[in-house]
């Protein structure tokens, strides 16, 4: 966490600076050097407020988790609630967000990711994003689904969103935000349509 005091400008110009270096030269080689000099400020500054690398990529996902739940909340509240199709739908859009699925977030949360499994704090910030995510499906998917197929359906939806949007992350064209959706709609459809059968 960065220290109390340190300028609010600084802190999206660090980690905008953080999110570009990790594009150009990947994790291990973002050095505080180069990430300062992208921010145009001293390592000194990095150090002070961050104490180091390890900080400010704590912080970068920070920053980045708080924009994907902003977005989140933002698209829920335009769709009343008892529409519950559709907001799952706003869910899906908000983790294929055009800043979610840009090359630069994308190879930070790459990077985030393969950190996370072997760091405790980093491994918690994950763990919230991931129990967020199946939060937000689970309370849409109780009013379309019997009790027993909520969970199966809501980690199926995430599965797909982790599954899809890692393999566009590793591809050179980048991810694909369209046929993601489609991919995840079409499963959720699936999964409603077989219930409907089921209950007729």
């Amino acid at each position: 966490m960065p220290k109390v005091g340190m300028p609010s400008i600084r802190k999206p110009q660090l980690v905008n600076a953080t999110m570009t270096v990790i594009e150009r030269v990947g994790l291990h080689a973002a050095s505080i050097a180069l990430i300062s000099r992208e921010a145009g400020v001293s390592t000194g500054i990095i150090n002070h407020y961050f104490g180091g690398k390890h900080g400010l990529l704590e912080e970068t996902m920070r920053a980045i988790l708080r924009e994907h739940s902003e977005t989140v909340m933002q698209l829920l509240s335009a769709i009343p609630k008892h529409q519950h199709q559709k907001r799952i739908h706003a869910i899906v859009e908000a983790n294929f967000s055009d800043f979610q699925a840009s090359n630069k977030v994308a190879k930070t949360w790459l990077a985030f990711w393969s950190y996370s499994m072997h760091d405790s704090q980093l491994h918690r910030l994950q763990r919230v994003n991931e129990k967020r995510l199946l939060s937000h499906l689970t309370i849409e998917l109780k009013a379309l689904l019997p009790h027993q197929q909520v969970k199966q359906v809501a980690q199926g939806i995430a599965a797909l969103i982790d599954g899809l949007w890692l393999r566009g992350a590793m591809n050179q064209e980048g991810i694909n935000a369209q046929q993601a959706r489609a991919l995840i709609g079409d499963y959720l459809e699936l999964q409603l349509a077989q219930h409907a059968l089921t209950t007729r």
